[in-house]
């Protein structure tokens, strides 16, 4: 298997992942938080999908999803257009609310159709390309790839457990 079939199957999990967390639930679902300090699977859904929106157009040197094609807009919350949701405080978590699963799914379909455009036409030769020299060492393609990968699982990871108590809750 060659290293971009490889990444397309890892970010047609986190897809799957992410449509397991959300379909079906409403919007009162989304926003369920176990704790006023905890994030919401709204939130989990939105950020992941906005970093790796973020991540992936970076490397690719286009624009992101989010603002090419104006979700930000039809999400309409109360943030910059840049913002990811990283460092956000509970309070900003909170105002991260949808009115149904499918503006959520939209958007993440939407960046994963765009990443697996790019990351479908990667060659073997393109992963050790640096693509943040920020760091020490600097970050090559293929770390900051696994790294969205990663990042993303987790945070689908959490999405579906907080559907679990939710599902427990009201059953």
């Amino acid at each position: 298997m060659s290293s971009s079939k490889l990444l397309v199957d890892a970010f047609d999990r986190v897809r799957e992942a992410v449509h397991q967390a959300v379909e079906g639930l409403s919007a009162e679902e989304l926003a369920f938080r176990v704790d006023s300090e905890a994030n919401s699977i709204a939130w989990l859904v939105w950020h992941l999908t906005r970093v790796q929106d973020d991540h992936i157009a970076d490397v690719a040197g286009t624009e992101q999803v989010w603002t090419a094609d104006s979700w930000f807009e039809r999400f309409d919350l109360p943030f910059e257009p840049s913002a990811t949701g990283y460092g956000n405080s509970p309070k900003e978590v909170a105002q991260v609310q949808v009115d149904s699963a499918d503006l959520l799914i939209g958007y993440h379909d939407a960046v994963h159709q765009a990443t697996v455009a790019y990351v479908g036409g990667l060659g073997d030769d393109d992963l050790p390309r640096v693509v943040d020299e920020a760091w020490d060492p600097p970050v090559t393609l293929a770390v900051r790839l696994v790294s969205v990968i990663s990042d993303d699982l987790q945070h689908a990871g959490q999405a579906a457990f907080i559907r679990g108590v939710v599902e427990r809750r009201t059953s």
